[in-house]
């Protein structure tokens, strides 16, 4: 018999391909769905609502990927309370669920972001440093306070980089690089932290197959800047990269809190954790990474 992974968030689109990567080595996948199950490896829950416990016992791990799109704009009041909410009360019900099992309970594989670190420009961030003052290193930092509660349960905390994928960084990028309205976004200088969507699910499997504990940096091991990805998206697709954008306008567009914990944040994070337990990155390199995406 297979070992069962339960997987809450799996719609997305690191969900959706870590439930093709986990069956793929041989993995049984239960679906947690807010719909209609619609086959029996799903079980429908409400985050926020009490979760059967039976349904975790017996897996290898429970990985918590939920959370509203930091990407949908413009982040209102209303909003940003959506941004907390959906990712504190997923994790809360599952830690709630977690905490009852007694013998040999699954870890817990908790989503968490890099953007817990914040701005800090200059510095070179490890899982060891302190937490930034952006309103998503505030969301991290609620988010992983929740997490930590689960009682016996080995507890992972996935501080995830931009991902470089079609559906993700490079989704908005794409389009305006090929109009030739491409270039430094603020100074371009700011390090933007990046993984591929490869070594994400790879990490995250990592995590499960190796005794780690803690918050993880999910990101990759060689730092780039915003123009280095810029620039790089731009040469694939044989545009020019030369439009700059200031600052004022990013945040007049996004919105201060969006602008300043998104696009203008500067963040060199380092993988400490994954490089210190054995884990190789397929692409080590953001022109790696981007050069597979746009495969």
């Amino acid at each position: 018999m297979s070992e069962q992974v339960v997987i809450a968030g799996g719609s997305g689109l690191i969900g959706s391909a870590l439930i093709d990567y986990l069956e793929a080595q041989g993995f049984g996948v239960r679906r947690l769905v807010r719909r209609v199950p619609l086959h029996e490896g799903e079980v429908q829950w409400q985050p926020g609502e009490r979760l059967d416990p039976e349904i975790l016992e017996g897996s290898r791990a429970v990985v918590s990927l939920n959370g509203a799109s930091i990407a949908k704009l413009p982040w209102t009041a209303q909003y940003r309370k959506q941004i907390l909410r959906s990712r504190v009360d997923s994790t809360r019900t599952l830690v709630e669920a977690l905490s009852q099992l007694r013998d040999d309970p699954p870890a817990f594989i908790s989503g968490s972001a890099v953007g817990f670190y914040g701005n800090a420009p200059g510095r070179i961030l490890t899982e060891s440093s302190l937490p930034g003052n952006t309103f998503l290193a505030r969301v991290c930092v609620r988010w992983e306070q929740e997490a930590r509660k689960a009682r016996g349960s080995r507890t992972v905390l996935l501080r995830t980089a931009s991902v470089i994928d079609r559906a993700a960084l490079l989704k908005p990028l794409i389009p305006l690089t090929r109009m030739g309205v491409a270039g430094p976004l603020g100074k371009g200088t700011q390090i933007w932290p990046w993984i591929s969507l490869e070594d994400e699910v790879r990490a995250i499997v990592h995590t499960i197959h190796h005794e780690i504990e803690g918050p993880v940096n999910l990101n990759g091991p060689v730092a780039a800047s915003a123009n280095d990805i810029g620039r790089s998206l731009a040469r694939h697709l044989r545009r020019p990269f030369w439009l700059p954008v200031p600052s004022w306008m990013l945040l007049t567009v996004l919105g201060k809190l969006a602008a300043q914990s998104l696009l203008l944040s500067d963040a060199n994070v380092q993988p400490t954790v994954l490089n210190a337990t054995g884990f190789t990155f397929t692409h080590s390199t953001v022109e790696a990474a981007i050069t597979s995406a746009l495969v």
